[in-house]
Parts: C-alpha cells; sequence; structure tokens
C-alpha cells in the first residue's frame, strides 16, 4: 500500500439487472484510501424502512433491512463486505472465498446523518482489514420489504434473483 491517498466516487444508479433507476434513487459512494483507512461516505436516499431491533452498531442480518453495501475483492478470492444502514447499523465481513466468512470485523467508526429524504454516512475501515490488491468490487443499496424490495447495484448481477456474491460481476471501482 502507498502511503499517498486514492480517491474513488462510485454512483449506483442501475437496479441488480443493471436497468436504470429513477435519479431520486441514486446513491453516491465515495471512497479515499490512505496508509491508516479507509474512509466510506454514503449519500443515499431514505426509503422509511424499520430500523434493525438492536441498538446502533455492529448488527447481523443488516442485509435484510435498508442497507448500502460495499465489496472489495483482493487475491484468491478474498474480499470485504461492508454494510452501512441509515440508523447507525453497520456489519463488517472478512470474507475468503464465495460466502465464506473467515471473520466479523468490528467495532468501526460510523456515524449517521439523517434527514427526511436521506441519509449521510462516514465508516472508517482499518487497513489492515482491506484484502489486496484492491482493483475489482462492487456496491449495492437495499430497501423495502416483500413484493416491494428494492435491489441496486454498481455492477449489474445478472440471473434469476439477485446475489450480491457472484465475484466474477465485480467490476473497477476506481482504487
Amino acid at each position: 500500500m502507498t502511503h499517498r491517498e486514492r480517491q474513488s466516487s462510485l454512483e449506483i444508479v442501475h437496479d441488480w439487472r443493471g436497468q436504470p433507476i429513477p435519479q431520486q434513487e441514486t446513491v453516491r459512494i465515495d471512497l479515499a484510501l490512505d496508509a491508516r483507512a479507509l474512509v466510506v461516505n454514503v449519500v443515499a436516499p431514505l426509503h422509511g424502512d424499520p430500523a434493525p431491533a438492536a441498538p446502533s452498531g455492529a448488527c447481523e442480518g443488516l442485509w435484510n433491512h435498508e442497507v448500502v453495501e460495499l465489496f472489495l475483492l483482493g487475491d484468491d478470492e478474498r474480499y470485504l463486505e461492508i454494510e452501512l444502514g441509515p440508523w447507525g447499523h453497520y456489519l463488517v465481513l472478512e470474507l475468503a472465498g464465495r460466502r465464506r466468512v473467515v471473520t466479523s470485523r468490528t467495532p468501526i467508526e460510523f456515524e449517521v446523518q439523517r434527514g427526511q429524504i436521506g441519509w449521510t454516512g462516514r465508516a472508517v475501515i482499518p487497513v489492515a482489514w482491506i484484502p489486496e490488491p484492491i482493483g475489482l468490487g462492487n456496491a449495492y443499496a437495499i430497501h423495502g420489504s416483500g413484493d416491494a424490495r428494492r435491489y441496486r447495484a454498481l455492477h449489474p448481477v445478472p440471473g434469476e434473483q439477485p446475489d450480491f456474491h457472484r465475484l466474477e460481476h465485480f467490476g473497477p471501482i476506481g482504487l
């Protein structure tokens, strides 16, 4: 890892199949990586889904709620899954191979600001958790429940149903 900061900005503008979504549902994720940490800044619409029953902080099963997810892929199918929710919940998982969780990483620094129509979040992930070399990844935004559940993706993951652990559909993320 070099000591200079690397930055990238990602915009989720499609659903998981690659179809455009309404502009008001676009999600932006800004990344800044330096020798110390990866800072993840999220700007997303607030859909009003209920908060998880758990207090703010680390939350298993966060993917079942309104959430923005970032996946970072390194060598040998090692990847980090970062989930951030508008109510102050997060989940960070280190995986080795598709869906094979090695460990859950906690705690992280995570701050959230909510408004009536949107939310912002800022997470700080220690650089030691980041798989190397980062080149590919994906990002997702999920909200709603039942038939109204919506899945958005930076890079489409085609198929019969959304599966965000399909590493072969990860794309460049600019880091």
